[in-house]
């Protein structure tokens, strides 16, 4: 009997052992500006935790072309830009979490036929840039939607958004932050060695 009773804390402590290990596998959920979890399907802001350089994010025509358009940062810090939505390589989560895939889309209608949702854009020869832009496919991980999938990382006590998709094992991927390029004083996001510090606000 008392070997019995010994080994019940043992069996405890290897039970709650490998619970730990379960929710420590798991990455953190990503927190909006008043500590809550963000949420699948939910609308939120991207908002620049620096004040006083543009607002939050939104659609605009950079080129010649009406179409597609690029994601960009409002000029004004006042403007929240237009909400979005996060979701995850595997939408039945529910949580939007760091590191992991995510498809970001624009709760809004376009003048284009494209969708809202971000996809990385072609190099381009006359910037030397990257950018993102939209019309990328919802979900359907894999080898053809590459450039549709960006990552929310912990950046100090903020975060910042990651383009390094881990969808496809055998593709050969660029791994960057995302930033801000300026150009014609078009406040455009782009890969970039400098991350754009966001926050998040629910819509």
């Amino acid at each position: 009997m008392k070997l019995i009773m010994a080994l019940l804390p043992l069996s405890f402590l290897v039970i709650a052992s490998l619970t730990g290990a379960d929710s420590a596998s798991a990455p953190s959920p990503v927190l909006d500006v008043t500590g809550k979890i963000l949420r699948t399907g939910v609308d939120y802001y991207i908002l620049p935790v620096f004040r006083g350089r543009g607002g939050g994010l939104t659609l605009a025509s950079t080129g010649n072309e009406t179409c597609p358009l690029d994601v960009v940062q409002e000029q004004q810090e006042v403007d929240n830009g237009l909400p979005l939505t996060f979701t995850p390589v595997n939408p039945k989560k529910g949580v939007v979490r760091v590191s992991t895939d995510l498809n970001i889309k624009f709760s809004a209608s376009s003048i284009c036929v494209q969708t809202t949702l971000w996809k990385l854009d072609n190099y381009d020869e006359s910037t030397g840039q990257y950018f993102v832009t939209t019309g990328g496919v919802e979900g359907n991980p894999g080898r053809e939607t590459l450039s549709n999938w960006f990552k929310i990382e912990v950046y100090g006590d903020d975060y910042k958004l990651v383009f390094c998709p881990t969808v496809c094992d055998t593709c050969k991927v660029i791994c960057r932050d995302v930033g801000i390029f300026i150009e014609n004083g078009i406040r455009r996001l782009a890969l970039s060695d400098v991350p754009f510090k966001v926050m998040f606000k629910k819509a």
